[in-house]
């Protein structure tokens, strides 16, 4: 064989090698592309569009974002990084109208408030991971992300003798990847399909503003959203409930949920 097909042998090689290990790169790097949740809201109560990626990555993990189209149901659910003082008064408007949620602790939330947790487990509600620290799951390994989890599964475990089931990826960031880890936790992710700009400390007093987001918004299967932080929430989630439930509309725990 002489030097010059050895010299073709040795580019060609150096090709492929490149190649696979270009593509063998993009591919792990794709599977934890950051995707932060977002909807395109429809018009008169009808579904939302999750985006083609959402929903297929949330269908191919059997998370939960929105139910069946055909079925006047919804689920309400409670992002809860701390307590603002509302907690109470939302359990006791969950309470007179029979209605169950799932709540999103941290574990700073666990923590700091373990008599309000202490009451949702045992009025019926669903008590949710938000991880300890509530850090972006794309951005963290799958290490931390475990212990991130798993931490405070064993604590609310150690503390009330309660398996923790579904998890709320933080700030609505996910990826493949955080599905995979998830899922081999036994853990379902649990997305969203209404939300608003309810968090913000600075944003309350706009009662009308909230009340005309959630009613204008309601629809089949509609996984809701809400901030236990929010005064706002707090002041109009009774009203909410009954108008909801004027439209023909059940609150049906996760557990119940119809794809």
């Amino acid at each position: 064989m002489n030097k010059r097909i050895i010299l073709i042998i040795a580019i060609i090689f150096s090709i492929l090698s490149y190649y696979i290990a270009t593509t063998s790169f993009v591919k792990a790097d794709d599977i934890n592309k950051k995707i932060c949740w977002g909807i395109k809201r429809g018009i008169n109560h009808q579904q939302p569009d999750l985006g083609k990626e959402n929903k297929q990555l949330i269908d191919k993990y059997d998370g939960i974002a929105m139910g069946n189209a055909n079925d006047k149901n919804v689920y309400l659910t409670f992002d809860m990084g701390y307590e603002a003082g509302y907690t109470e008064k939302i359990l006791d408007t969950l309470k007179q109208n029979d209605v169950k949620a799932c709540f999103f602790i941290t574990a700073h939330y666990l923590n700091t408030k373990p008599d309000l947790v202490k009451r949702m487990i045992e009025e019926g509600h669903d008590v949710g991971n938000h991880t300890v620290n509530h850090k972006s799951m794309p951005e963290i390994s799958d290490e931390e992300l475990t212990k991130e989890i798993m931490d405070l599964h064993t604590a609310m475990y150690e503390k009330f003798g309660y398996e923790m089931k579904y998890v709320r990826p933080p700030k609505g960031e996910y990826s493949e990847r955080t599905l995979q880890l998830c899922n081999n936790l036994k853990y379902t992710t649990v997305m969203w399909s209404f939300a608003y700009d309810d968090w913000e400390e600075s944003k309350q007093g706009r009662e009308e503003y909230g009340r005309n987001k959630v009613l204008d918004n309601t629809h089949p299967g509609e996984v809701i959203l809400l901030h236990g932080t929010s005064r706002d929430n707090m002041n109009i989630l009774e009203e909410c409930i009954k108008q909801i439930k004027q439209q023909g509309y059940e609150f049906k725990k996760l557990e119940e949920f119809k794809r």
